[in-house]
């Protein structure tokens, strides 16, 4: 068989040839590089394709030199899970059903991994196995070897109900199951339908223990099928498979408009095409080729997530099965997806390259509010209850101030608002914990909710975001009311040790350790968590003894060493194992909640200390190989964060319209605006060696603020930048920046 470059396609062409999905996928639970998938999928996708070298969580790994098989995922993260999952699988030989013994060594360095295409030889089988997706369904292409052999292929699924119903006279097998993680509703079912495209000669029911020969029709706990095939031309078979949430003939459907009888090549060519047609709304022109494949592939999976949840209906118009109230629905759904982390990086990233697609996203959110009464905190697919606060705020708040079409901005203003007026049920996955605690006393106790003071934080930040919403949408009582409570946070701070931290009713938790992770904090420590104050650096600052007093204890958090306690853990969580493994002090950059805090240099006045660390965070802690990421992506927040910082710029505070100018990482780079025009950001003296920005020019005009409005880059234009070795000024007037607790969106 003739070998293949790993990552892209030979004749694979424009951006989609430079993306390597293996990016992240050296990674373990006890330490992260990304807890990445390879993931084989159309932008948002209902559906993903991954080859499968483990049945668990971790269910591929860079290292493993064995494959089970394409598997159907719906994993949006190994810690939440999968659902609505089976396997595919060719074999010749001995029909052997389980993972472990019909399992086939591969070459990774032969197989071929692209956004729009898998391609691997299984060397047991002597087999090569494609598939190429569409959003629902994949289509797939076996090269068998010639002989008198049996050509099969196995269905395999995972616990829970299934259904296999093999139809040969059709050339049909339907499958269904209700294997999931939790999010579901007790009618939740997941269906496919694969089609082959030559006669079925044998078939069969399997377990992993059992098998049960010419059986067509069985249901049963992790009860998968099999069919053997005559290949017209004795060697080659294509299939398509098509998945739903709403029934198998739903499935059929979606095969039918997404499919319609093309063949292998040209929807793999059409994904391509698709793929391409996203990532060329930027271009770049990096110093080395290893910087354009991990700025694309960062791309890619910032694009992956939240995955469409609806399925065109007999009229052509989307209806979805809803996880919140188990109906069905017309409208647009989305699922997989965890605000606490997204809101920071994945939509502002949207909201100014995707704007069309973003209010699309968000509509399917609010059909989630509808349906379930509360906006998700984390969905997957429908609300499941993992971290704390309610970040789909700021992420509704933001497009509101924006103006993003697309979606009832009046809807989400009522969907946000109650989130911060009325109790929710995190238990169930929706609303804030001890909201009465936090509006009455202002601030959460740490005897009433685990992590009080992160709680604190978190809440704060979302009811800020709450108030410029309803500042733009005319509700001045309910924005100053929240614009009060967003400065809850200073309850937290004690001044006498410098830090945020736990508070009960009777007063400060004791003893104080700025290096213990939990407790009061959620997977950080008062280092990473004292920050989260996005929507008010100055008021943060004046906490510490004013900008210099901050600026110092940002660089005493670089200084320091990478030491932690793990005692309220009772063990070394992944997060301090990767924060220890890299020369950046307490600085973590493994954990979204400090993602921010390099841009806090800036908005307090020393943007050549922002400059410095995230060129070498960009440099050192990122690439496009298995172990290129610092850890968890969650959902493409990691890798937008690279995007954007990459530009040069970052959305401090989401549902504040404003931009961080930071420095960008290329000599140019540029961006194809959806409403026309374009964003064109020119750096000729930018090298590897000159991180620090002397000057900038906004469409031909000195641009001093260290800022750039929202409205200002999406309306395109041109920005200049000088780079040097050394940075010009050490300080900036704080005059210039626009960040405090008393200003109205811009």
């Amino acid at each position: 068989m003739n070998s293949k470059r790993n990552g892209g396609e030979g004749n694979a062409a424009g951006p989609v040839s430079l993306v390597r999905p293996l990016q992240g996928t050296d990674s373990e639970p006890d330490f992260s590089n990304g807890n990445t998938l390879p993931l084989v999928a159309r932008p948002w996708g209902m559906t993903h394709w991954t080859p499968q070298t483990n049945e668990g969580r971790w269910l591929f790994s860079s290292r493993a030199r064995v494959l089970q098989g394409i598997r159907a995922t719906h994993q949006p993260s190994p810690w939440i899970g999968d659902y609505g999952h089976f396997v595919v699988m060719p074999q010749t030989g001995a029909l052997l059903p389980d993972a472990v013994g019909r399992a086939s060594s591969y070459r990774q360095q032969d197989a071929v991994f692209a956004p729009h295409y898998f391609c691997a030889d299984l060397l047991r089988y002597e087999t090569r196995m494609e598939v190429t997706p569409t959003s629902r369904c994949a289509r797939f292409r076996i090269t068998f070897p010639s002989g008198p052999l049996p050509r099969r292929i196995l269905f395999s699924t995972f616990d829970g109900e299934s259904a296999i119903t093999i139809l040969p006279g059709e050339r049909r097998l339907v499958g269904s199951t209700t294997a999931n993680s939790g999010g579901v509703p007790a009618n939740f079912k997941s269906w496919w339908v694969a089609e082959f495209d030559c006669p079925v000669v044998a078939c069969g029911l399997f377990t992993d223990t059992t098998v049960e020969k010419e059986a067509t029709h069985g249901t049963g706990a992790k009860l998968g099928g099999y069919v053997e095939l005559a290949p017209q031309d004795g060697r080659v078979v294509e299939f398509t498979v098509a998945t739903s949430f709403i029934s198998a003939e739903q499935a059929q459907r979606n095969s039918g408009v997404e499919v319609a009888g093309a063949c292998f090549d040209a929807l793999r060519r059409e994904g391509e095409t698709g793929w391409n047609t996203l990532l060329k709304r930027f271009s770049i022109e990096a110093h080395t080729p290893a910087q354009r494949e991990t700025f694309y592939t960062c791309l890619y999976r910032s694009l992956l997530f939240p995955r469409d949840f609806h399925e065109p209906g007999p009229d052509g118009l989307p209806h979805y099965f809803s996880p919140y109230d188990g109906q069905i629905h017309a409208g647009r759904l989305c699922a997989d997806n965890g605000f606490w982390d997204t809101h920071r990086t994945v939509y502002p990233l949207l909201s100014l390259a995707y704007p069309e697609r973003l209010g699309e996203i968000l509509d399917g959110w609010l059909n989630a509010y509808r349906d379930g009464g509360w906006l998700p905190t984390w969905s997957s697919p429908g609300y499941r209850a993992c971290m704390i606060g309610t970040h789909a705020d700021a992420i509704f708040a933001d497009a509101i101030v924006k103006g993003i079409p697309g979606f009832c901005h009046q809807t989400a203003y009522e969907a946000i608002r109650k989130d911060a007026f009325e109790p929710g049920d995190p238990g169930r996955g929706c609303g804030r914990a001890a909201l009465t605690e936090f509006d009455r006393l202002g601030y959460v106790p740490s005897e009433v909710a685990l992590h009080g003071t992160a709680r604190t934080l978190d809440f704060a930040f979302a009811d800020f975001a709450i108030a410029q919403a309803a500042k733009v949408l005319g509700r001045a009582q309910d924005s100053a009311m929240l614009m009060a409570r967003a400065g809850h946070y200073q309850n937290v701070f004690d001044p006498a040790v410098g830090f945020m931290r736990g508070r009960s009713r009777a007063g400060w938790d004791s003893p104080f350790d700025e290096f213990a992770w939990g407790g009061p904090f959620i997977e950080a420590s008062a280092w990473q968590q004292t920050w989260a104050v996005p929507h008010d650096a100055l008021g943060l600052a004046t906490l510490m003894g004013g900008p210099a007093a901050a600026c110092a204890k940002l660089d005493r958090m670089f200084e320091l060493p990478p030491q932690f306690t793990a005692d309220n853990y009772q063990r070394e969580i992944h997060e301090m194992s990767e924060m220890a493994s890299v020369d950046f002090g307490q600085y973590a950059h493994s954990n979204q909640p400090v993602h921010h805090v390099l841009y806090l240099y800036t908005a307090l006045g020393q943007p050549h200390r922002t400059q410095y660390w995230v060129r070498r965070v960009l440099s050192e802690l990122y690439s496009a190989a298995a172990d290129g990421l610092p850890g968890d992506d969650d959902n493409g927040e990691m890798t937008a964060w690279y995007v954007l910082s990459a530009l040069g710029i970052y959305p401090l505070t989401p549902s504040h319209p404003t931009y961080v100018l930071g420095a960008p990482l290329f000599p140019y780079a540029s961006l194809k605006l959806e409403q026309g025009g374009c964003l064109e950001i020119h750096a000729p003296s930018n090298r590897v060696d000159t991180p620090y920005v002397t000057a900038r020019r906004w469409n031909q005009r000195a641009h001093d603020p260290l800022w750039i409005s929202h409205q200002s880059l999406a309306a395109g234009g041109v920005m200049e930048v000088a780079m040097a070795h050394a940075p010009s000024d050490a300080a900036i007037p704080q005059s210039l920046w626009p960040y405090s607790m008393s200003m109205a969106p811009r």
